[in-house]
């Protein structure tokens, strides 16, 4: 594994680690990016991070991962709609990917509705996150993925570093999600969608927005899918009041089952970090609803994304890699 330390650093450090000929993970502001030098690295487009001195938005400074290389060099790909369902096929055969997606894609919702049926999902790792901008900025600036060795910059494909690991270490996966059913009722749609407008609520049809104003939902609070005991989020992006459709931040699926997450303390230190993770990324939607600028987050740090990558697209989710012996 590679001593390089990972974290928030400036422009000459990160160019420094490059031309060093690292294999790293760089997280940015576009500007920043595109003052690097070409090299082993990818990229995504973000202002937001946790660093070890707590929540910040920044655009002088980069989240910089190195990924181990002593098991052979890893293989940066780009991938489009036509050729993503293979990014697990096309991994190691021990190891993991690491995928950055830009946010509001074609590519985006592909994999959102569609990565369950990937050839070798679930069984060869793959985790990452979805690039995105400043919220100020969002539909005016379009988020973008950087492939490092010809630095191209890209905002219709996806990135992927595929990295090998020796045969006696394996990646490992972990998710901290605070979220979890609450006791309202139970959430079906017809189709699956970033979007939904009718439902089912305890099998009685309604529409979602009919719904939330009932009960008098706090928006914050995700719909939450039980996948055999883990949590899994949708989040709420907005409600649209000429039509009632509500928006989501990732599809739900006509074939689950969810419910509205139980309330929590949105104050609450956060929790669930790893000292021991070799990468993570944590939710925008968590940095801003927890109210983490300036607050210390869990370890070891990272972006803050657009969307979460561990298998599947998630939401309000932190994202661990570990890399563990045999």
């Amino acid at each position: 594994m590679s001593a390089v330390e990972s974290g928030l650093m400036g422009l000459d450090e990160a160019a420094a680690l490059i031309r060093a000929g690292h294999f790293l993970m760089i997280a940015g502001d576009e500007a920043l990016l595109r003052r690097l030098p070409a090299g082993n690295w990818i990229g995504g487009t973000i202002p937001y991070f946790m660093g070890s001195e707590g929540g910040q938005v920044s655009l002088e400074r980069l989240f910089v991962t190195c990924m181990p290389a002593d098991a052979g060099a890893p293989e940066i790909r780009c991938y489009d709609i036509t050729s993503i369902d293979h990014v697990c096929a096309d991994g190691p055969a021990n190891g993991f990917s690491l995928i950055i997606i830009p946010a509001f894609t074609a590519i985006h919702s592909l994999y959102a509705r569609k990565a369950p049926g990937f050839e070798d999902m679930f069984i060869k790792p793959v985790v990452g996150w979805v690039a995105g901008c400043h919220v100020d900025d969002i539909g005016r600036v379009a988020p973008l993925v950087v492939s490092g060795p010809g630095l191209d910059f890209d905002a219709e494909r996806a990135v992927v570093m595929h990295v090998p690991l020796p045969d006696d270490r394996f990646a490992c996966v972990h998710i901290a999600n605070a979220m979890g059913q609450g006791d309202g009722g139970e959430l079906r749609f017809p189709e699956t969608g970033f979007s939904a407008g009718r439902c089912t609520v305890d099998g009685v049809e309604t529409t979602l927005a009919a719904y939330l104003k009932a009960c008098q939902a706090d928006l914050r609070l995700p719909l939450v899918a039980d996948y055999g005991g883990a949590s899994v989020n949708v989040s709420i992006k907005g409600i649209d009041p000429a039509t009632g459709r509500v928006d989501f931040y990732a599809p739900v699926f006509d074939d689950v089952a969810y419910r509205l997450a139980a309330p929590v303390d949105f104050a609450a230190d956060p929790a669930g970090g790893r000292d021991t993770a070799l990468w993570s990324c944590n939710c925008i939607l968590n940095y801003l609803y927890c109210g983490l600028e300036g607050r210390r987050g869990a370890p070891p740090g990272g972006p803050m994304t657009f969307g979460e990558i561990a298998y599947l697209l998630l939401n309000q989710t932190q994202v661990f890699l570990e890399i563990e012996a045999l």
